[in-house]
This record gives structure tokens, sequence and C-alpha cells, in this order.
């Protein structure tokens, strides 16, 4: 199944990493391994934030997409089941209008 991870990034310990110079292979070693679809990084509440598209085929998969970023960056992980215009178009929208009327 097709989810939107969105990552809050709080400052520390981002900033040590970025000091220490080691936040871009951190990140690479995060995305090589859990593989997302699109990834978008970005400001979030005034903090860094990542937005990424993942495939979650099961819900025990979800421990590997998060436990990263909570382990390596202290950040919050948020999941939302997202779809695209061909995913909407299968949803059965003119039925479940008849059957809800």
């Amino acid at each position: 199944m097709r989810m939107l991870l969105n990552v809050h990034i709080p400052h520390e310990p981002f900033n040590a990493y970025v000091r220490d110079g080691t936040v871009g292979e951190t990140i690479r070693k995060i995305l090589d391994e859990t593989k997302p679809e699109q990834v978008w990084f970005t400001e979030q509440h005034g903090t860094r934030g990542a937005i990424l598209i993942v495939d979650v085929p099961t819900p025990s998969k979800i421990p590997a997409l998060a436990e990263p970023w909570f382990l390596k960056f202290d950040a919050d992980c948020e999941f939302r089941i997202v779809m695209t215009p061909d995913d909407l178009g299968k949803a059965e929208l003119e039925r479940i209008g008849k059957t809800w009327k």
C-alpha cells in the first residue's frame, strides 16, 4: 500500500550531524535502506522535515521505515494512506454515492 511518511526532524541531533559532516551519509543510508518512491525535504513548523512516498506491503514493515528516523534523528513520523488518480478512479465512488445518498 502506498503511504505518505511525514518526518518531523528536531534540531538536535541533526545539527550535530551537520557539524561533524555525517548528515549526508546518514540520510543516504536511510534512503538506500527504505527505498522511497519519492522524497522531498522541507521546513515543518520551524524545523526540518521530510516527506516520503513509501510502499507498505504489510503493517509489519512500518518499523523498518520509521525506526531509522527515530533512532538517528529523534524524529517524529506520521503515516498516511495515499492514492494516485488511477487509484481514486478504481474507488467506485459512483456506486458508493448511490448507496449512501
